[in-house]
């Protein structure tokens, strides 16, 4: 039955969707024409786009919390979590932004959410398709899991960069003085690792779930 919540959760993934082709076409199309000089141009290409959709993903814990969406609350927080503090953390650095892992986490990134918002959306409109069920519970656990490792890379390459930037005062510091600020920095590391532990464990649950529930109704039809 048509309502305005159904409606309203169609465009979101329209909007998302459309968004992150545009991302990835962006992307591959300056790659195919420059080289590897756009690697260090995505950011100013896509940089603006690709904020504004993770923005809006903020908006998916308010979707499983009010439960017009049907989805583990915990691994799409840490999702959003993750990504959010990542692109904050790029913005902040101009250092960071030309480094190639920026297009390689940017890619990563787009093909995570095409192969999720198309499943998303076609699921809204209660025509979910078969092709398309299993690479978004599938093929999205391993993608996310090399999505995490070069978020660590990304982390690792701009430590360095932090240190003078977030802390200023620091530049004439002592070399004890700076490490009490720098700790906290190198410790989101392991706490990566372990939310993206926690979210494979929920994922592998949901696609058990997912998958378990199609195979059923496949063998009652």
């Amino acid at each position: 039955m048509f309502s305005l919540r159904i409606m309203y959760l169609f465009l979101y993934n329209l909007f998302q969707f459309c968004g992150h082709t545009w991302i990835l076409a962006n992307t591959i199309a300056r790659f195919l024409m420059f080289g590897q000089d756009a690697l260090a141009d995505t950011f100013y290409s896509v940089g603006f786009v690709m904020s504004l959709c993770q923005l809006l993903s903020i908006l998916e814990l308010f979707h499983i919390a009010d439960g017009i969406e049907k989805a583990r609350l915990l691994p799409r927080f840490i999702q959003v979590v993750e990504k959010n503090l990542l692109l904050i953390m790029v913005i902040m650095l101009e250092e960071i932004q030309t480094k190639p892992v920026v297009c390689v986490q940017f890619l990563m990134w787009n093909i995570l959410d095409l192969l999720r918002y198309p499943h998303e959306l076609l699921s809204v409109m209660d025509t979910p398709s078969v092709a398309m069920l299993w690479p978004r519970y599938t093929l999205w656990i391993p993608l996310y899991i090399v999505s995490v490792t070069t978020e660590g890379v990304m982390i690792h390459q701009a430590l360095p960069f932090m240190k003078p930037t977030i802390f200023p005062f620091l530049k004439n510091a002592t070399m004890s003085s700076s490490v009490g600020f720098y700790s906290p920095l190198m410790l989101y590391l392991p706490v990566l690792a372990l939310g993206a532990s926690v979210t494979v464990w929920q994922l592998l649950k949901e696609r058990k779930q997912k998958l378990g529930k199609w195979s059923r109704k496949i063998k009652k039809n």
